[in-house]
């Protein structure tokens, strides 16, 4: 079975645009763009478009390359004392002359829509989780539709980034599977696979996980995009020959990356309900 992302997404939108419109306010997000790298531009653009098909309140600002830490934290803080603003996103990668993580920390982390701020981490850690990582929390979404029982399944993650893996293994422990973090330089990899009930790939290598890796009926989930020299789209999973063996897989492109949005706007109106309770 193929877990359609792209429908699960569009279903979420639908129900968060049906409860913004019955909202007295809009929900308001501001994303921050620094630089023009393309493909960061078609993600702040494609969350543009989201925002406004949910009825939200956006603002897009676009900063140059040479900007200074100094003034990116000015920018950051005006928006944190900006009522009209529930949500606040960085667009990452940043140039190499800011500190991406004294970035994150200088957003206030109940308009932390990324969920990375520290505070937001913590909670997770914790399992009390207030604005959880988009990416993970739309792989969550997205297992629930296959109404397989997550408690005491063995799940491993291969990857073990800030944004993806880490906090994906977290949501998966406190949905009470048995979590295995893996990466790239992991000692034979193929072998801890071949016991998953369920994988997600999140390692950034095109094709890596290849089908006789997967134990049969697994769940696979592709979180990885990477662009092949003839322009096509792959995870980090060889779809072809996994799709073979697995009970369900997500495909690349049309999998998590719809989930990814569509889970940013559903945190903007979570900060803003809390916001509005206080």
């Amino acid at each position: 079975m193929i877990i359609d992302g792209k429908q699960i997404a569009q279903e979420l939108r639908q129900t968060i645009a049906n409860e913004v419109a019955l909202l007295e306010r809009k929900p308001g997000l501001a994303v921050i763009l620094i630089g023009d790298d393309p493909a960061s531009a078609v993600y702040v653009r494609n969350k543009g478009i989201a925002c406004k098909e949910a009825g939200f309140y956006s603002e897009k600002i676009n900063k140059p390359a040479s900007i200074t830490q100094a003034a990116l934290l000015s920018e950051i803080e005006r928006l944190n004392n900006d009522d009209k603003i529930d949500g606040i996103l960085v667009q990452l990668p940043l140039p190499q002359h800011l500190d991406a993580n004294l970035v994150i920390e200088a957003i206030n982390p109940a308009k932390d829509v990324d969920g990375f701020h520290s505070e937001n981490i913590g909670k997770l850690m914790q399992n009390n989780p207030f604005l959880r990582p988009c990416t993970p929390k739309g792989v969550m979404t997205m297992l629930k539709t296959t109404g397989v029982d997550l408690a005491g399944k063995h799940c491993v993650v291969v990857g073990a980034s800030n944004i993806v893996g880490r906090p994906m293994a977290m949501e998966l422990l406190n949905a009470r599977a048995t979590v295995t973090i893996c990466n790239s330089k992991t000692q034979d990899l193929s072998g801890k696979l071949k016991q998953a009930d369920i994988v997600v790939a999140a390692v950034g290598i095109a094709n890596m996980i290849q089908g006789d890796w997967i134990k049969s009926g697994a769940i696979v989930i592709d979180v990885g995009i990477n662009k092949l020299d003839n322009g096509h789209l792959v995870g980090d999973v060889d779809f072809e020959s996994a799709q073979k063996v697995a009970d369900w897989i997500t495909p690349v492109p049309g999998g998590v990356g719809p989930m990814t949005i569509a889970t940013l706007l559903e945190n903007t109106l979570t900060a803003y309900k809390a916001r509005k309770e206080k």
